[in-house]
C-alpha cells in the first residue's frame, strides 16, 4: 500500500510544470508571487510579480537583486532601481510618493485596506554591474521580490524575496584554483636558473628518514653477542656451584 501511494506521489510531481508560480510571505503578512523563478533563461525572461497585503503608506520597489541574506537589504539590483519604470527591470510602487515621484511611481491597488500590485519584470542573469551566476559576486544567488523604496532604505519590513535560478547555470568565476606547482630541488626554471636545493641540517638529529641498514645490522650483532655472553656466564656459574 505504501509503495502504491509513493508511486502516485511521484506521478503527481511529474505532472507539475517546471514554471509553476512561487510565493513568499513577508514579516508583516505580505504575500508576493512570481509566475516563474526556476530554470529562467539567463539572456532574459519575463516574470509576472504580484503582491498583496502591503502598507499603503510605504512605497516599495519590485526588484531583482543579489541576495545578501536574512535581515540585509538585497543589493545591487540588476538593471538598477528603475524609478521611471522605463527599463522593465524593476518597478516603483507607491501611493504617496514624494512630489518628484508623482506620475513616476505606480500606486497600489487598495484591497481590504491593504496595498496590492501586479507588474512584469524582465529578469536577466547579469548586467554591467553584477552577475548572478558568479559565485564571488552573488554567493547566495539572486532574488526577485520587494523591498522598501529609497525613502525608507533601512526599513526591512517590506522585504519579501523569492530565490531565482537559471538554466545551465555555471559560475563565470572558478570555484576552485589549481594548486601552484612547486619547483623540485635542482630543477631548471624558465629563465635557465637553477633552484638551489634546501640544505639539510647536520648532526645526530639531521636524518628524518628510515634507520640505515648498516645501523640495524650492527645493533642486531650487539644484541646477539650480549645474549651469548649472558648464557655463557650463567653456565660457568652453574658449573662452579656443582663442583663446590
Amino acid at each position: 500500500m505504501r509503495r502504491f501511494l509513493g508511486l502516485i506521489g511521484v506521478a503527481v510531481l511529474a505532472l507539475v510544470p517546471a514554471g509553476v508560480a512561487q510565493a513568499a510571505t513577508g514579516p508583516s503578512g505580505q504575500e508576493v508571487t512570481a509566475s516563474r523563478s526556476t530554470g529562467l533563461d539567463p539572456a532574459g525572461t519575463s516574470v509576472i510579480v504580484r503582491g498583496r497585503g502591503f502598507d499603503l503608506n510605504k512605497g516599495i520597489y519590485v526588484v531583482f537583486c543579489v541576495n545578501k541574506g536574512a535581515g540585509q537589504m538585497p543589493s545591487p539590483c540588476l538593471g538598477g532601481v528603475d524609478m521611471q519604470g522605463a527599463s522593465g527591470s524593476s518597478a516603483w510602487i507607491s501611493s504617496n510618493p514624494p512630489s518628484y515621484g508623482e506620475g513616476l511611481a505606480k500606486p497600489f491597488t487598495k484591497v481590504d485596506g491593504k496595498g496590492s500590485f501586479e507588474v512584469t519584470l524582465t529578469i536577466k542573469a547579469k548586467d554591467q554591474f553584477t552577475n548572478c551566476l558568479d559565485k564571488k559576486a552573488a554567493p547566495l544567488g539572486c532574488v526577485v521580490g520587494t523591498r522598501a523604496d529609497h525613502t525608507r532604505t533601512a526599513d526591512r519590513s517590506a522585504d519579501v524575496l523569492i530565490p531565482v535560478t537559471f538554466t545551465g547555470a555555471t559560475s563565470s568565476t572558478p570555484t576552485s584554483t589549481a594548486p601552484t606547482k612547486q619547483p623540485t630541488p635542482g630543477a631548471t626554471t624558465s629563465n635557465n636558473s637553477t633552484t638551489v636545493p634546501e640544505k639539510k641540517p647536520t648532526g645526530k638529529l639531521a636524518s628524518t628518514g628510515g634507520i640505515p641498514t648498516a645501523f640495524l645490522i650492527a645493533a642486531l650483532a650487539l644484541l646477539v653477542a650480549g645474549a651469548i655472553l649472558l648464557i655463557t656466564t650463567r653456565r660457568r656459574k652453574t658449573v662452579k656451584e656443582n663442583h663446590a
